[in-house]
């Protein structure tokens, strides 16, 4: 097991906001750790790169330039999250945009909880290419 802890759940079954609450993380780890090993430079810079592409509106752009990628129950889970009531939207995204990062979070939240972290970087690669 690749987990942190290695208690047993089922993915499926979790809440999508549960999903992205854990995805959100997940998601923002990758980030620093790609930043951390391909960017030579100070703290604060690093951590205005992982602001910028953290950001909902990154992570918007991120998701769409998945969607032709995942698998059926990725693209399950997107919608799943992505149609979840959240409550609120930060000042600073759109409602669509807010709503597409907690899709990308909810996947990424689902694929980290199924153990899949070989997956994740096949996705992380994706977002990082140029296509």
């Amino acid at each position: 097991m690749n987990r942190f802890v290695g208690s047993e759940i089922e993915p499926k079954l979790v809440n999508p906001l549960a999903l992205a609450f854990v995805g959100d993380t997940v998601y923002d780890l990758f980030v620093r750790e790609t930043l951390v090993c391909t960017s030579k430079c100070h703290v604060g810079k690093l951590h205005q790169k992982a602001v910028d592409k953290v950001r909902a509106k990154a992570q918007s752009e991120a998701a769409k330039k998945l969607l032709p990628f995942f698998t059926q129950e990725e693209k399950d889970i997107f919608m799943r999250c992505r149609n979840a009531h959240t409550g609120h939207i930060p000042k600073n995204a759109s409602v669509e945009d807010y709503h597409y990062a907690t899709a990308l979070e909810g996947v990424f939240g689902y694929i980290y909880l199924k153990d899949n972290i070989e997956r994740l970087r096949e996705l992380v690669k994706i977002i990082n290419s140029d296509t």
